[in-house]
């Protein structure tokens, strides 16, 4: 019974962590982009600082009309959001934020190959809405999704593997303990990699290309209304929850800090933190590539670097054994 609650219990936390987690990272973008750009909107709502900016975000989606189009094929519209979201609570459930088990929600041995796997499905729920919206621009931005597949999903798949070659495991847990300080040095290539493949999965500046409003309206979200709208906007701040925290522990070390290792959860959080505002600080800066530029940055550069990311750790493991 004792292990039945404890389950519980984590299960419970990590659902808190995905309902919590994404909307501050939100409300964080709306704060961060109005001081870089002097947008001065976010700030008004609520008195001090917008404060009730997120709330009013949710009650504007709350109250709009929820639509279906005449020519849709409902039951895949009305189910892609869901598809979206899904694989990155999924995620959330593997990802340690601490040492020993109560600190993540299941503990998977293959840890490594169930994220990336789970992730991976994300990209149905674009393709689901673009096909089923019954739209020509919508169907566009899915399909720029599927193109965008091919970009990003080799090089991230080859800087994890780096990284599980140097840890010895493939366990999420298990290369946060292998990891050792000196590893940064000959791994930021691959982290640097592993999170540009991870910003074109999601779809972030400058890799929006499936939802490029100047051009395709908003792709696949185009027929989008209310809170089936909110849960893709949910579902891409969960999506830089999970990467910022994939981010930290594959490369940066996961609850290692250089001191007082009683509040490693801490250390996890804030490295988190500090990706996920690197994240929105490029939204800020650099403007949207076109598709032919992403496949280029991939299979000329991003590609290479991850092949020679592994042959640089096959090279310092069998010089240290």
């Amino acid at each position: 019974m004792n292990d039945v609650l404890d389950v519980a219990l984590r299960l419970l936390i990590v659902f808190v962590v995905f309902l919590t987690f994404p909307l501050i990272v939100g409300q964080t973008e709306h704060k961060v982009m109005a001081h870089m750009q002097g947008r001065l909107g976010p700030m008004y709502a609520g008195g001090f600082h917008g404060w009730a900016q997120l709330v009013a975000d949710g009650v504007k989606f709350a109250q709009k009309e929820d639509i279906v189009p005449a020519g849709a094929d409902r039951r895949i519209f009305q189910l892609a959001p869901a598809v979206a979201l899904l694989p990155y609570l999924l995620v959330l459930l593997a990802i340690p934020i601490g040492p020993g088990e109560g600190a993540v929600g299941e503990v998977i041995d293959a840890g490594i190959f169930f994220v990336l796997a789970v992730m991976g499905v994300g990209v149905l729920g674009s393709l689901m809405a673009g096909w089923a919206s019954a739209n020509k621009f919508s169907l566009l931005g899915g399909l720029r999704t599927a193109a965008q597949l091919l970009a990003y999903e080799l090089p991230m798949l080859l800087t994890a593997a780096s990284v599980a070659m140097a840890a010895g495991t493939v366990s999420l847990p298990g290369i946060v303990d292998a990891f050792e300080w000196w590893w940064l040095p000959w791994q930021i290539v691959g982290a640097i990699v592993f999170f540009v493949a991870g910003l074109a999965e999601l779809q972030r500046p400058p890799f929006d290309m499936p939802v490029a409003d100047s051009e395709i309206i908003f792709g696949a979200y185009t027929e989008y209304t209310g809170l089936r709208f909110a849960l893709f906007l949910l579902a891409e701040y969960a999506g830089i929850v999970v990467l910022c925290g994939l981010t930290t522990v594959l490369f940066l070390g996961g609850w290692h800090g250089p001191w007082d290792a009683d509040l490693g959860w801490v250390w996890t959080l804030l490295k988190t933190a500090a990706l996920a505002f690197v994240v929105i600080w490029l939204r800020v800066t650099y403007p949207r590539l076109r598709e032919d530029q992403l496949q280029k940055l991939s299979w000329t550069l991003l590609v290479p670097l991850s092949l020679a990311q592994i042959a640089l750790t096959g090279v310092v493991k069998v010089v240290i054994s």
